[in-house]
This record gives structure tokens, sequence and C-alpha cells, in this order.
């Protein structure tokens, strides 16, 4: 606040919680109402039936998947979702918390590392099915294959960019291995953690998807297939669009847990920026 000769100072007014909230959803939501408006406009004037209209989408939404095919497809896809990501996520910070704490590990696997991240996982689906057959548990391994090597690696570069005064420090003060990992190792490395299950939660997505439509009687990616084959492109489209609100949330809940488990380090930002 600054103040001149003759003239009475004044704080700057804040913005109340209201106007606030509704500026935030006005930028959340002014982009997709514009694009659904000139999507509507164009649908009607275009003759091609596979671009229907936003209208059309919409009641096949509600036709599809408000009923069973939310218990019998959605749910299930969900669930093998969930086992997947959580798996990647234990084996990728288990695994890279071991080999970032363990130089010459690090060293004699960095080159299988890099030739199995370079493989992309929907080509290993074959062989998972020969070796695990049709299952659920098939499904499950294919995400997690996928998805844990974001999560692994981000963890393998965290580990090793951790403090080393802060380690020997907790060295000299004969700080157990396990409280040194558990206190200091992976807070310090849970930014990058973060990123990685950030990017994992993207690939299993993908990989949901694609593991259903190989070989599945059931699940959203193979609902979507079968729309796709029977030429029901209303009834695809409303599996695309369900498919991009998982995503979103997805998105909005990870960005919850983040701020929980990185309060600590956004506090550390903010700090840095004042």
């Amino acid at each position: 606040m600054t103040t001149h000769p003759g003239r009475i100072a004044t704080t700057p007014r804040r913005r109340g919680v209201g106007p606030r909230i509704a500026a935030g959803l006005g930028h959340a939501l002014g982009l997709p109402t514009l694009l659904l408006v000139a999507w509507g406009l164009a649908a009607t004037r275009a003759t091609n039936r596979f671009l229907p209209g936003p209208a059309a989408i919409l009641d096949a939404f509600v036709d599809t998947w408000v009923g069973p095919a939310f218990v019998e497809d959605v749910l299930p896809s969900l669930y093998r979702l969930g086992l997947g990501v959580a798996a990647s996520i234990v084996l990728g910070v288990a695994a890279g918390a071991v080999i970032g704490l363990t130089p010459w590990l690090r060293e004699l696997l960095e080159p299988l590392l890099e030739f199995l991240r370079a493989v992309p996982p929907p080509v290993l689906i074959p062989v998972v099915m020969l070796l695990l057959g049709i299952t659920d548990t098939m499904k499950v391994v294919v995400i997690a294959s996928g998805a844990v090597w974001p999560i692994l690696l981000n963890t393998v570069e965290g580990v090793r960019a951790t403090d080393s005064v802060m380690t020997e420090t907790a060295r000299s003060f004969r700080v157990s291995r396990w409280q040194r990992l558990r206190f200091l190792v992976l807070p310090a490395a849970s930014p990058r953690i973060m990123t990685g299950v950030r990017q994992a939660l993207s690939v299993a997505l993908i990989l949901m998807v694609i593991s259903e439509m190989f070989a599945s009687s059931a699940g959203l990616g193979y609902r979507i297939a079968y729309f796709q084959r029977n030429y029901l492109i209303a009834e695809m489209w409303s599996g695309i669009l369900l498919l991009g609100g998982v995503g979103v949330l997805l998105a909005v809940a990870f960005g919850l847990v983040e701020r929980r488990v990185l309060r600590w380090y956004h506090g550390i930002r903010e700090v840095h920026r004042a």
C-alpha cells in the first residue's frame, strides 16, 4: 500500500468467494460451451452420418450408459483400471527406490530398463493372453506393464536427486536406513513420483481400452468397438464421451490427492514466489 500527500490511503478490495467461483466456472466451461455450440451448428448443416450432433450423442449416452451397461461394462473397467494403477504404483515406487539407492544396480539395469520401456505395451497383449488367458488378470497385467514405467523411472531420478548433505547428516546421526527412506528419501522424491503417477494414469486409461478391445466380452473398450463394428455411430461417440469424462474425473481426483501429498512442496514454492 502506498500513500501520497493529500490522499487517503486505501486498500484494494478483494473479490468475494462467489465472484471468484463464478469466474473459475466461466474459465472452465467457456471454451467447451463454445465448442458444443459450434458443433451443434455444424451438425445441423452436415450430411455425414458419422458425425452426429451433440443432442443425438446425449440421447444415446442416456439410453446406453444410464442403466445396466454402467454396472456390466463401466464399473468392471474402472475396477481393472484401479487395480492396474495401484499395482504400477507399488511396483514402480518399490523398484525405483531400490534401484535409485543402489548405484551398481542402477548401472547394471539401465540398458534393460531402457529396452523394456521402449517396447509398446499393446504388442505384449497377445503374449500375456497366451500366458494368462482371456481373464481380468490379463487386462490388469497389461495396464500395470505399461503404467509402471513412468512411475519407476521418475522414482529413480527423484531418489537420485535427494540432497546429499541431508543424507550425510542423517547418517552421521545414525538414522536407520528404513527411517532415511521413509522420512527423507521418499518425501524428497515425492514430486517426481507424483509426476510419474500423473503420466501413468493417462497410459493406464489407454491400455484399459485397448486390452478390452483385443479380447473381451464386456467393458468400456469392448462396448465402443462393438458399436463401431455395428455402425451405431451415436452410441460409439457416447462411449468416447464417457471415456473423456473418466479422464477428467481421474485428473480432478489426482489433483486433490497431489495437493494433499505435496502440501509441503507447494508451500515452499509459494514462499519462494513471495
